[in-house]
């Protein structure tokens, strides 16, 4: 019995079968929520401390409130395209090397729509790689807004998905001030945000053809790491389940990671949603073990927050804070990388 996909975004609605639940529930070492203000995140200040100098909140805010100015960045569009040559030059600016992936897709309406993914490589000769990805297009609708006469207007898409984007510039530019010796490459997909709820399949078109036609013959990387809507307050990162099933160790680290640096009570240590989002197609075309971090919380009436797909998504929900949580966290993570090889 296969595990049945979740509509992009919709409220959860699959079936794991009886013997996957129970492995789950008797294998997975579930720790809490690890809120922050506990005795043991209180003597962790110094790590959490030490994780501060590795990013820098403001700058990842200025890189989102840079995308926001451009305005809706919609594929095949001249704002599209503007804010695509500047990501592309601030990855250079950084010393990634850049690949613009052009390519064609079919949308839901079943028309040719031009794409461009933007890879950036750091330490492009290193065999062993980080996977670290984004979406960087914004929704040409708002379906969710409470003002009928707006839903079919386009949003700017400052969470959902300039914030992925900026924490991921942000962690760029730390890799390059810190000469990291990892290798990295920095994957912003486009078309992620088109897709409808009567089509599952024309969501991440973007990253499903990129995982079909690699930058690279035979490309491979050790794990991913996708940023989804991580910049609103209050965020909350559960374990998303195709994550948990196809990278429990990532997840688990990662998580543990969080709560070390006193942000356990950003990412919540328990279940939330089997998404379809940018990891998939990764999982199911490349075998890559990706995870999904992603602000959903199965006690708001749609898991993602007021604002998701709506024209309030702008840059007054985002919150440094929340930026700090997430880029402190994966910068970290990636500096235990470092230096365990």
């Amino acid at each position: 019995m296969n595990t049945k996909n979740q509509m992009k975004r919709s409220i959860p609605r699959f079936f794991i079968p009886a013997l996957t639940l129970f492995v789950l529930a008797t294998t997975w070492g579930c720790k809490g929520d690890g809120g922050s203000g506990n005795e043991f995140e209180d003597s962790l200040s110094n790590s959490q401390s030490v994780a501060y100098n590795l990013f820098d909140a403001d700058s990842a805010y200025e890189y989102i409130a840079a995308q926001v100015a451009f305005g809706t960045r919609i594929p095949n569009t001249p704002t599209h395209k503007a804010c695509g040559d500047w990501l592309k030059q601030k990855l250079a600016s950084f010393g990634f090397d850049v690949i613009s992936q052009e390519a064609t897709v079919v949308d839901q309406e079943g028309k040719n729509l031009p794409i461009t993914n933007i890879i950036g490589q750091w330490n492009p000769q290193a065999e062993r790689r980080i996977l670290l990805l984004a979406h960087w297009d914004t929704r040409p609708i708002a379906d969710h807004d409470p003002d009928p006469s707006k839903t079919g207007m386009p949003i700017l898409g400052a969470d959902d998905a300039a914030s992925g984007v900026g924490v991921l510039l942000e962690v760029a530019r730390q890799l390059a001030k810190q000469q990291s010796s990892l290798g990295v490459d920095i994957l912003l997909v486009d078309a992620e945000d088109s897709g409808t709820s009567e089509n599952e399949e024309s969501w991440c078109l973007g990253s499903t053809y990129w995982s079909k036609n690699p930058h690279k013959a035979g490309y491979r990387a050790e794990f991913g790491i996708l940023l989804d809507m991580v910049g609103a307050q209050d965020a909350k990162f559960r374990w998303e389940l195709f994550s948990k099933l196809h990278a429990p160790s990532i997840v688990s680290t990662f998580w543990d990671k969080a709560a070390s640096l006193g942000y356990g009570s950003y990412f919540i240590q328990a279940d939330g949603a089997g998404l379809t989002d940018d990891h998939r197609p990764i999982i199911d075309n490349l075998a890559i073990p990706t995870i999904d971090i992603v602000n959903y919380d199965p006690a708001r009436p749609k898991g993602f927050g007021t604002h998701w797909h709506t024209h309030a998504d702008t840059m007054e929900i985002i919150d440094r804070a929340t930026l700090r949580a997430v880029g402190e966290t994966l910068i970290s993570y990636l500096k235990d990388l470092e230096e365990v090889r």
